[in-house]
């Protein structure tokens, strides 16, 4: 897929800010990327302002996703091939707030009609982080009026390193869920 390089680009750019802090790889981005790429029943749906991607949306079937995202739906005895997993979106700061983030939801609902269950996963930082901007708004309320309920009994972990680290630390991500 051509845009993968630019999609690489966004993600680490926006994964930079709180609350990831991530300090992205080129190539690590592309090989994550290429799995929505070309899984069954996947997307990337994209936002322009013109030519340039200004954002994007990953979605596809749990299947299709790691064991570590699994593994919660699995100890939990949940029907993973009933759900449908939201990887992640981002939006550049200077397009948020003008209703992009509820247009990636709808296009990833539409996408994940046919299994009925959604689900995706959000890190979880403490209110005190010393990384927290001053105003930062967690995106919870947002998340609740499209239709979303946390899920504290259900998480996971991934690892990455952060900006100005030298190692990968595991992250203890939330998932929230919606049923169609």
């Amino acid at each position: 897929m051509p845009l993968l390089p630019e999609l690489a680009r966004l993600r680490i750019t926006v994964f930079r800010e709180f609350p990831y802090l991530y300090e992205g790889d080129l190539a690590y981005e592309q090989s994550y990327l290429r799995v929505y790429a070309e899984a069954q029943a996947a997307a990337i749906i994209i936002a322009r302002d013109g030519g340039k991607i200004v954002g994007a949306s990953t979605c596809l079937p749990l299947t299709a996703e790691t064991p570590n995202v699994q593994k919660p739906f699995r100890d939990a005895g949940m029907d993973i091939p009933r759900i449908f997993y939201f990887g992640e979106s981002v939006l550049e700061s200077a397009y948020r707030g003008r209703g992009i983030g509820v247009k990636f939801f709808e296009a990833r609902e539409a996408q994940a009609r046919a299994h009925g269950f959604t689900a995706f996963c959000a890190v979880q930082r403490p209110a005190n982080h010393p990384a927290r901007p001053k105003g930062y708004q967690k995106l919870d309320d947002f998340w609740r009026k499209r239709g979303y309920t946390p899920h504290p009994e259900l998480v996971c972990t991934m690892s990455w390193r952060e900006v100005g680290a030298d190692r990968e630390t595991e992250k203890l991500l939330m998932f929230w869920s919606r049923n169609l």
